[in-house]
């Protein structure tokens, strides 16, 4: 009996070991991948006293924090953020280099996520010709549903078209929103006309509600000691409103900016984006058929709001205070939906945004904004002077400068010559801290410091001749409000966070970069690595 007893033991140890092996292989129901727009990681901190205690407090205390993520190149911009961060590379693969870039080919500038073969499905027609054609890799997205044999569904939903299908990859399906018809909408690339569930969800009218009525702040306006004065000359303003404080009547507002295209620029964009989710995860059935499927979630709305009022602004503040709640909503929803550890959940940002450089003068920090047409213009006199009359540059975009290679060919002149002129000319203006020539980053392996940045930003095929670096805190803008896309802290260093799934609660200063969440994702999820990736996994969020 003895025996029997140790070898019965015996078996329903291995028993439970064995299923819970099982348990710990299997995938989850859900990703759910999630891009701020335009969020700094510091904003974790700085509002949190009035975070609830079940957004974005849950996603620290309760998920894996990488305290010390940030971008690994220059520019930071959106299209290149969302193709990065689900990617894991950089524009010098994927080749997303800038939201719009120059095409020497087309003698125009293109959209990162622009497709002339393809039309509007839903939603109007200029707004339609949108497909991740121009991302030349994969994406952990593309390799889940590989992974499957196709099985696995994948939806890419956002305001912005770019940050709906870029993240949804060459395999999934995107719906974004046109702020002409109030509707989210998709492309011919996609589908032939609209699911009958993406439908009634437009049926609804949604933005014409969130927009009848005012945009005041979730609490009383003196508790907003994170922020700067509400009214102050640093801002932009709604057109319509000469100044930049609450109460903002959106009735009132919307004809003249945007109309239902307004809303991106409230906290209700937000909002709304999630009632979008919560549509496309039941009118899909995500993760309800035995597969692992993956919904990307992008919030637009910090970024338009980031823009106009800037980083110290009360409407920024009051942004992430509304946007905590609905991801408290959110996360409830999806506990209610899958329960409790059945998800994994990552959220992260596609960059950050510098402060308004005449607040930071106001505060006695170096600061300055460059007049690029008037950069311009002396860049075209001095190879004029140097080289003989010509037009010899041919475009000036993103701080990069596009030579006109043809007429450089047909006069005989030497190019790198040209670019090595240019180069050494432009660190004579205020602003300009340093100057690559396309032969530079070419030629030699930058392995840190900001040439490394702009290496890892720079395509072969796609970039320009000379590449610029401003200074800290200088722009090149001359507008109210603010905007991102160099190399330093205030626009690299964003959030990287892991919830639910077998993630264990902890955090880490380890540096690491943006590129890593596709690897990480990958290990989890048992996937191939995105054909092209150069990021690394995430071992302190592995360690379970």
């Amino acid at each position: 009996m003895k025996k029997i007893t140790v070898l019965a033991s015996m078996l329903w140890m291995m028993t439970v070991g064995f299923a819970v092996a099982q348990q710990e292989s299997e995938k989850p129901k859900i990703v759910v991948g999630i891009v701020v727009d335009q969020m700094r990681q510091e904003y974790l901190y700085k509002f949190s006293d009035r975070y609830t205690d079940g957004g974005f407090k849950k996603l620290v205390k309760d998920g894996f924090m990488m305290q010390n993520a940030h971008y690994n190149y220059i520019p930071t911009y959106t299209g290149p953020g969302h193709a990065s961060v689900y990617t894991g590379a950089t524009p010098a693969t994927h080749g997303i280099i800038a939201n719009n870039w120059y095409v020497r080919e087309l003698e125009r500038s293109i959209y990162c996520a622009e497709d002339t073969t393809v039309s509007y499905v839903g939603g109007s027609e200029k707004a339609g010709l949108i497909s991740p054609r121009n991302m030349k890799s994969t994406t952990i997205t593309d390799e889940l549903r590989f992974a499957s044999n196709k099985r696995s569904k994948t939806i890419g939903i956002a305001l912005k078209d770019r940050g709906a299908a870029l993240p949804a990859g060459h395999l999934g399906d995107a719906y974004w929103y046109d702020g002409n018809t109030g509707e989210f909408m998709t492309s011919t690339y996609y589908y032939d006309e609209l699911p009958q569930w993406v439908q009634d969800f437009n049926n609804k009218k949604l933005p014409a509600k969130y927009l009848d009525g005012n945009w005041e702040t979730l609490y009383p306006i003196d508790s907003y000691i994170q922020s700067i004065d509400d009214a102050n000359e640093f801002e932009g303003n709604f057109a319509g409103k000469e100044t930049t404080d609450f109460p903002y009547n959106l009735t009132e507002l919307q004809e003249e900016n945007g109309g239902l295209g307004m809303i991106s620029s409230t906290p209700f964009g937000n909002t709304y984006t999630l009632d979008m989710a919560y549509a496309a995860i039941e009118g899909e059935e995500l993760g309800m058929r035995g597969e692992t499927d993956f919904l990307a979630v992008s919030f637009s709305s910090p970024d338009y709001i980031g823009h106009r009022f800037g980083p110290t602004s009360v409407e920024l503040e009051d942004n992430y205070l509304r946007l905590d709640q609905d991801i408290e909503k959110f996360l409830s929803y999806l506990d209610e939906t899958y329960g409790e550890g059945n998800y994994l959940v990552f959220l992260t940002a596609d960059h950050g945004v510098a402060d308004i450089v005449e607040y930071m003068k106001s505060e006695n920090v170096p600061a300055g904004n460059l007049d690029s047409r008037f950069l311009v213009t002396q860049l075209k006199g001095f190879a004029n002077d140097k080289f003989g009359e010509g037009e010899w540059i041919e475009n000036y975009s993103n701080e990069q400068i596009f030579l006109n290679r043809k007429l450089i060919a047909e006069k005989g002149k030497n190019l790198e010559e040209m670019q090595r002129a240019l180069a050494e000319y432009v660190l004579k203006f205020e602003g300009i801290k340093e100057a690559y020539t396309a032969s530079d980053l070419r030629r030699s392996q930058f392995i840190k410091g900001r040439s490394h940045l702009l290496q890892m930003g720079y395509n072969h095929k796609a970039s320009g001749d000379v590449l610029l670096i401003f200074e800290p805190a200088w722009l090149s803008s001359s507008w109210k409000g603010t905007t991102h896309g160099t190399g330093y802290t205030y626009d690299t260093h964003v959030p990287i966070l892991f919830y639910g799934w077998n993630i264990e609660a902890g955090q880490s200063a380890e540096y690491c970069t943006i590129t890593d969440i596709a690897p990480t994702l990958a290990m989890l999820l048992k996937t191939r690595l995105p054909n092209g990736a150069t990021g690394q996994p995430l071992l302190p969020v592995l360690k379970k």
